[in-house]
C-alpha cells in the first residue's frame, strides 16, 4: 500500500527521523491558512507546494513549486489542486490531484551549500536481505544515476541477526562525505530510518533528497513509503491512510470481492486459479500472438458468484478481444467454475467476445456437460496448446 508524502513524513516523524514539516491542504484557503500556521511555527516566510499524488517525478510535471507569498500560495495551490498530473511515472492522462502539501522552506543560506542526497531501505531479493541504498546523488532518478554514475551508487546490507549496526550509520555518512555535526545527525537519521521501515513494516522507503542544510542538520525533504498489504492487519493505523482514489478502481473492486486482479494493457482477459498457472496461461497468450490484459486468480475455493464477478471484471476493459478460461480443479471443483460461466452469461446478457474454456481436475466432466448442454457460445478446450491454438484463431 502507497502512502502519499506528508503520511509517509508521518511515519518517519513518529520513528525521531527529522521530516520537512508541512500541512496537508484540500483547497486554496486551506492553503494560505497552513503557510500561515508554518510561518508562525517555523518562521519560514517561503513556502513549497507539493501535489500528493502517488507518482514520483511531479516536480517535472508541475507538481512542485516555490511560493515566495501568500498570494502565490493560493494562487499555485489553485492552479495545482484539480489538475491532471502528468509525470514519468503516471499514465498519458495523468492523475488527478486532490490535494497539496504546503512545507517550510528548508533551503535557506546560512554558513554552507545545502547538499542533497539520496537514501532507501528496501529487501535485497537476491540476498534476501533487507539494505540501505545511498548516494551523494540526491534529488536525480536513481536509476539514471544507476546507469550513468554506478560508481556514486552505494549499499549497506542489514543482517537480520544483529539488525543496522552502529557502524554501518557511521559508514553511511562516511560515504557521503559528512563530518562534524552532519555526520553525526546522518548516522541518527540513518539508525531512525531504518528502525522505521522495521517496525512499520514497509517494502520500501525512499527519501531523495535527504537534505544537509545550510546550518548542519539532515532532514527528509521527500518520502516515498510503501506498507507491506499482508502486514496491515498488524497497523490499522497505517490502513486508515488508504487513499483509493489512488489506486485503480477495477483493482479495489476485485480486492473487495476476494480476487487477486492486476490490470494490464492486452486484448485477451485471463481467469484462472492460482499464481503460477496464471503466470503459465499469460506466457501461453503471448506465444499465441496476444498480450494479456490482466492477471486474475480466482483463487482455491472460487465458486459460481466469485466467477460471475471475475467476469464481470474481465469485460469492464473494453481492449479484451477474447477470455481464456484456465482451471485446474484440485480444491476448487471444475464444475463450480462451470456454472459460474454459465450464471455469469445469463446474467450479464450478450458477451461480445469468445471465450475459450480450459477446465481440467475435479469434475472437469461434469464441467465440460454444463457447458455444452448451456447453449452458450463457449468454445472448449482439453490440453493447454488447445487453448492457445484456439485463442490465437479468435484474434486472427
Amino acid at each position: 500500500m502507497n502512502l502519499h508524502e506528508y503520511q509517509g513524513k508521518e511515519v518517519l516523524n513518529s520513528f525521531g527521523v527529522t521530516i520537512q514539516r508541512g500541512i496537508v491542504a484540500q483547497t486554496p484557503e486551506e492553503a494560505v491558512e497552513a503557510a500561515k500556521k508554518l510561518t508562525e511555527e517555523t518562521g519560514t516566510g517561503w513556502h513549497v507546494i507539493k501535489a500528493q499524488v502517488h507518482a514520483g517525478g511531479r516536480g517535472k510535471g508541475g507538481g512542485v513549486k516555490l511560493a515566495k507569498n501568500l498570494d502565490e500560495v493560493k494562487t499555485i495551490a489553485n492552479d495545482i489542486i484539480g489538475m491532471n498530473l502528468i509525470t514519468p511515472q503516471t499514465s498519458a492522462e495523468g492523475k488527478k490531484v486532490h490535494q497539496v502539501l504546503v512545507a517550510e522552506d528548508v533551503y535557506y543560506p546560512g554558513d554552507s551549500e545545502p547538499e542533497e542526497y539520496y537514501i532507501s531501505v528496501l529487501l535485497n531479493r537476491v540476498t534476501g536481505k533487507n539494505m540501505v541504498m545511498y548516494s551523494t546523488e540526491g534529488g536525480m532518478d536513481i536509476e539514471t544515476v544507476a546507469e550513468e554514475t554506478p560508481h556514486l551508487i552505494f549499499h549497506e546490507e542489514i543482517d537480520p541477526a544483529t539488525g543496522l549496526l552502529p557502524f554501518q550509520a557511521r559508514k553511511v555518512a562516511f560515504n557521503l562525505g559528512l563530518s562534524g555535526q552532519a555526520f553525526k545527525g546522518m548516522t541518527k537519521f540513518v539508525t531512525a530510518l531504518v528502525k522505521a521501515y522495521e517496525s512499520s513494516d514497509s517494502s520500501m522507503f525512499e527519501i531523495n533528497p535527504v537534505l544537509k542544510t545550510s546550518d548542519d542538520k539532515i532532514i527528509a525533504v521527500d518520502a516515498k513509503v510503501s506498507i507491506d498489504d499482508n502486514a496491515l492487519f498488524r497497523h490499522k493505523d497505517y490502513e486508515a491512510m488508504r487513499d483509493l482514489r489512488e489506486e485503480n478502481p477495477v483493482e479495489v473492486e476485485a480486492a473487495s470481492k476476494g480476487l487477486n486482479y492486476v490490470d494490464l494493457d492486452g486484448n485477451v482477459g485471463c481467469m484462472v486459479n492460482g499464481a503460477g498457472l496464471a503466470m503459465a496461461t499469460m506466457d501461453l497468450i503471448k506465444q499465441a500472438g496476444g498480450e494479456p490484459a490482466n492477471f486474475l486468480d480466482v483463487g482455491g475455493t472460487a465458486d459460481a458468484e466469485r466467477v460471475e464477478a471475475a467476469f464481470k471484471l474481465i469485460l469492464k476493459d473494453p481492449a479484451v478481444k477474447a477470455i481464456l478460461v484456465n482451471i485446474f480443479g484440485g480444491i476448487v471443483r471444475c464444475d463450480r467454475v462451470a456454472q459460474g460461466i454459465v450464471d455469469a452469461y445469463k446474467n450479464m446478457g450478450t458477451i461480445n467476445v469468445p471465450i475459450i474454456v480450459r477446465l481440467q481436475g475435479t469434475n472437469a466432466d461434469i464441467a465440460k456437460e454444463l457447458i455444452d448442454n448451456s447453449g452458450l457460445d463457449v468454445q472448449s478446450a482439453i490440453e493447454f496448446q488447445e487453448a492457445a491454438d484456439k485463442v490465437q484463431a479468435v484474434l486472427a
